[in-house]
């Protein structure tokens, strides 16, 4: 059988590398801050406060709520009445442009009021740019498709609605 011979290690060649030292870290030491007591106030010839909480006062029956009436003087602002005109079918992100497609019976003009509703969008603008095939015009119909510059971002599937007021 052959016997393994160990390999020669030669001398000398190499230095041993030193440990490097890391330098210490100085620590802090940190206490702990002391909440500022307020002074202690004088004795004052007021009368002493009751420690109790008053009495409640007794709650209504749970009968029919009462009517609120409005301040005298004051008229109730009218609530803008919305109409829904459409859908948005596309989103154009690098132009801020929306496609839609308008329901039967409804027509947008440039400078309406419209409010774009959807699951992430909430938001009222007028029209300001209509265009149809790259061409700029003040009224669309039902069987266009158009473009409607938005103010915000807008999603597929929105509902358009037109704000009278």
């Amino acid at each position: 059988m052959a016997t393994r011979r160990k390999a020669k290690v030669k001398t000398g060649g190499k230095r041993k590398k030193r440990p490097v030292r890391k330098a210490a870290k100085k620590t802090r030491t940190t206490r702990k801050k002391v909440a500022k007591q307020a002074p202690p106030r004088p004795a004052s010839p007021k009368k002493a406060r009751p420690t109790t909480k008053p009495a409640s006062k007794p709650t209504p029956s749970r009968g029919a709520p009462k009517a609120v009436r409005p301040a005298p003087g004051r008229t109730a602002q009218p609530v803008p009445v919305e109409q829904r005109i459409g859908v948005v079918t596309h989103y154009y992100g690098h132009l801020s442009v929306v496609a839609m497609q308008l329901e039967p019976g409804a027509t947008l003009r440039v400078g309406d009021v419209i409010h774009i509703s959807g699951h992430t969008t909430d938001f009222t603008q007028r029209v300001e740019s209509l265009e149809v095939n790259h061409a700029p015009v003040t009224e669309v119909a039902p069987n266009e498709d158009f473009g409607l510059k938005v103010v915000e971002h807008a999603r597929e599937h929105d509902v358009v609605f037109k704000v009278r007021s």
